[in-house]
């Protein structure tokens, strides 16, 4: 275990934070003891509202207004907590930098790349305008951004997740920092674009000799880049050590409970002999935009002739990098796209092109399932009218005591307390959230659900916990899944058959175990090795 030294360059110590609710007075932070030496990387793990964001955010005096710290937090032997915001603005942003799990709410939509890479380095570094231009350029060329000189003048929404990751890379990067503090900033991203921005991260502090502390709920992450960990959970630390010690031998149930926490499990049974419930052949899926005056539009071909069959009780599932076309497939086979193309048959029915209309006795048997489920979940109305809603589309005929005892129903089938259904979405966790969205669509006694990327958002153990209830769910209801995700770990646990997908295109497809045992093509390969899949089962 390292200890403090002249290489120490920041020292935590008994931090506490508070937060003052409505509700009284919230612990965030219980007493936390972190330290971190030059050029070594630290990684804080834990749950969602283990306090691990929450101590970085008190150290960089982030918090929000109601937010309360005591103890020390300490930079080269200077006190940080009590500074004035001049005196702190020093440090920040220029010797203690920050970048955040989802750049696209930290990056402002109406200023170019090259007005938020100066806007730092001008406040903060000392350059002019002119110095931090030329500035700005090398930097997106030092994070690997390709033709550098045309995309800094770039705005957020034209660029890739990755390359808006690599931008707050390059500007956390811009005033030579000491210390990176890294906020969840792959979650967000496919397994390739992760392992690239884990590789560039790890060059760059190499290079430029910084620490990094590096905040995760991923334990195949931490294990890769950490040199050391500490473990929190509710608001304090529970276990600390150097990252071989604490994945091989952990003394903290906590920490065993984490390291267990990765999705598990083989589904066995393909279902080769029951009826097909989706077919598709040659789906594709087209997009136009618009290139300037007078020149012809560009057609974007984002699913090209793909085929698929789905039976009766099983899991497909559908992986690639962001940009794939695996979502605009699962749209498609359920003709929720105007401009597709190929033939759907939906348990017997050629239902292809198949207007709104015509579509709706089927929208009940047929339902979707999102990413984010704060986002699909409206904050105006309770979880019981939440549940309900599609019961007053497809059930009319339904009293409202029925639809309240469906409701009851419905969260119990999910594993939730059916008293809940009073409260409102921004009362309950990620988890719950996504429970209450499943529980939504399972009120409606669907046949096909397409679940596009449902767990990603989510911490590894509720993710494990959501993995085991739609399995249950499944072999309870018999229900028939697409499970379209760029986590393999989850798609290897889920899914019967699986198809591999780049471009539009598919590129390899077939049983689960056998994909992921001797993938034949190298992009198969390249996804499986950026996985970070914790156990040997994986080619």
């Amino acid at each position: 275990m390292s200890t403090i030294n002249e290489n120490t360059v920041l020292v935590i110590d008994d931090l506490k934070v508070d937060f003052a609710t409505n509700a009284g007075m919230v612990n965030a932070v219980k007493g936390v003891n972190i330290h971190v030496d030059a050029g070594e990387t630290v990684a804080i793990v834990g749950e969602s509202g283990s306090g691990k964001s929450q101590s970085m955010m008190a150290a960089m005096g982030l918090l929000a207004q109601n937010g309360q710290t005591q103890g020390s937090v300490k930079y080269k032997g200077q006190e940080l907590l009590g500074l004035s915001s001049r005196k702190l603005n020093q440090i920040r942003g220029a010797k203690i930098t920050m970048i955040f799990q989802e750049p696209m709410t930290s990056l402002d939509p109406l200023y170019t790349i090259e007005r938020q890479l100066c806007e730092p380095m001008v406040e903060h570094g000392g350059y002019t305008w002119k110095t931090a231009r030329k500035r700005a350029v090398e930097l997106l060329d030092l994070v690997g951004i390709p033709e550098p000189a045309r995309k800094v003048k770039a705005y957020p929404y034209e660029m890739s997740g990755g390359q808006r990751q690599r931008v707050m890379i390059a500007m956390a990067l811009a005033n030579d920092p000491d210390i990176l503090i890294a906020d969840e900033p792959t979650t967000a991203l496919d397994v390739t674009t992760q392992a690239q921005i884990l590789e560039l991260m790890a060059d760059l502090q190499k290079r430029l000799g910084m620490a990094v502390v590096f905040i995760t709920h991923d334990l195949g992450i931490v294990e890769r880049i950490s040199d050391r960990v500490y473990v929190m959970k509710s608001g304090e630390v529970v276990e600390e050590g150097d990252t071989k010690e604490i994945f091989s031998k952990p003394a903290h149930p906590y920490t065993r409970m984490l390291l267990d926490a990765e999705p598990t499990g083989r589904k066995l049974d393909t279902n080769e002999d029951k009826p097909v419930v989706l077919e598709g052949t040659k789906v594709r899926v087209e997009f136009e935009t618009e290139t300037g005056f007078l020149k012809p539009n560009h057609v974007l071909r984002a699913v090209n002739d793909i085929s698929i069959t789905v039976r009766e009780g099983q899991t497909v599932g559908i992986v690639g990098e962001s940009g794939s076309g695996k979502s605009t497939l699962g749209r498609a086979l359920l003709q929720l796209l105007p401009n597709a193309d190929g033939r759907v048959v939906y348990c017997g029915n050629d239902i292809s092109g198949w207007s709104k209309r015509q579509m709706r006795p089927l929208r009940k048997e047929m339902q979707l399932i999102f990413q984010d489920p704060f986002g699909s979940l409206s904050p105006r109305m309770t979880v019981g009218q939440i549940i309900t809603e599609g019961l007053l589309v497809h059930e009319p005929h339904l009293s409202a005591a029925e639809r309240d005892q469906r409701a009851i129903q419905a969260l119990e089938e999910v594993s939730m307390d059916p008293a809940m259904r009073n409260r409102y979405p921004h009362e309950f966790s990620g988890g719950q959230r996504q429970r209450i969205a499943i529980a939504r669509t399972m009120v409606l006694k669907p046949k096909l659900v397409v679940l596009d990327e449902p767990t990603s958002a989510l911490d590894r153990t509720i993710q494990k916990q959501v993995i085991e209830l739609l399995r249950g769910l499944q072999k309870e209801n018999g229900l028939t899944y697409l499970f379209i995700s760029h986590d393999l770990a989850v798609v290897r646990a889920m899914s019967d058959t699986v198809m591999v997908m780049k471009k539009g295109e598919v590129i390899e497809a077939g049983l689960t175990d056998d994909i992921f045992r001797n993938p034949k093509e190298e992009y198969t390969r390249e996804l499986i090795h950026a996985a970070v899949l914790r156990d040997d089962e994986a080619a």
